[in-house]
């Protein structure tokens, strides 16, 4: 058998392996973008004739309060982004040396990860609870007075959240940052040392900069997954973003126009606002990346 028919071969294998993940991902995940996009254009729902509309949804949507609500919030979320990845930087940093159980915490910080979402915001929301654990800890350590109610006082909701979305996420992105800090090699770090750089300036000014690729790729993924949270606000608070749109954020929104609603059109409107959003995330730290804004050394 020559050569190029066991390329042939490996490659017609190759092909019928991805096969069936590339059709899920054309069926579920580009045909519906595809379809969506014109929708956006249209009145479409459950109980008009559809008709083509314009720029009329997106006009509508920029002065619909609940809608400039949940963007709001939306962007609010974003903050959990360079605190989950400092974080994540932090404990790959921790668990890549040489300790005694280091094995024990990786799986650990990781367990979060492999945990059902919406088993995650339940047991968050039990914690959350007047009578919960939280309140419980807090009481008997004196650190309050009295229960606080975390699930239905506006100011504390988000914010709540966001504590369950970075629990979850961090062991991910801490597996990432450690599988990036395998990759440098430790003649660099050792010659630092040797030059008399202590611990904190080798992470400063080589780990860090090393580290960059991973940072940006762990970045935009931290920032479509924040802009686009929508299981642990759902399953916590429900398809309104209770109490008094204070966990209102625009994937909500967009299911409850579509699906309560049944304005499929507007939904898609607000859908494209919000890929739109990501969109210039995504261009902004490119360009600042490139522009020298993340350096290698000071």
């Amino acid at each position: 058998m020559s050569l190029s028919k066991q390329q042939k071969r490996r490659s017609a294998f190759a092909y019928f392996m991805i096969a069936p993940g590339m059709i899920l991902l054309i069926a579920f995940t580009f045909y519906p973008i595809v379809y969506g996009l014109p929708l956006a254009f249209t009145n479409y729902s459950a109980v008009d004739t559809t008709k083509w509309i314009g720029m009329k949804n997106f006009n509508k949507a920029f002065h619909d309060p609940d809608f400039l609500v949940s963007l709001k919030n939306s962007l609010i979320y974003v903050v959990v982004v360079p605190v989950i990845q400092i974080l994540a930087i932090l404990m790959a940093v921790l668990v890549n040396t040489k300790l005694k159980f280091v094995n024990f915490f990786r799986v650990a910080y990781f367990i979060p990860v492999v945990t059902s979402m919406v088993a995650a915001a339940i047991a968050w929301k039990w914690m959350y609870e007047e009578k919960g654990i939280l309140n419980y800890i807090l009481l008997s350590l004196g650190l309050i007075k009295h229960e606080i109610a975390f699930m239905v006082e506006p100011s504390l909701t988000l914010a709540g959240v966001m504590l369950v979305t970075i629990w979850k996420g961090l062991g991910y992105y801490m597996m990432i940052y450690l599988a990036g800090l395998q990759t440098i090699p430790s003649e660099i770090q050792e010659s630092a040392r040797i030059d008399g750089a202590n611990r904190s300036q080798v992470i400063r000014h080589i780990t860090i900069p090393l580290l960059m690729p991973f940072v940006l790729l762990c970045s935009l993924l931290s920032v479509m997954g924040a802009i686009r949270v929508f299981d642990e606000i759902f399953v916590m608070h429900g398809p309104k973003g209770d109490p008094v749109n204070s966990t209102l954020v625009t994937s909500v929104y967009s299911y409850k126009v579509a699906f309560q609603d049944f304005n499929f059109g507007y939904a898609a409107a607000v859908g494209l606002v919000v890929a739109l959003i990501i969109l210039v995330f995504s261009l902004i730290m490119f360009r600042y990346t490139r522009k020298g804004g993340l350096t290698y050394y000071e």
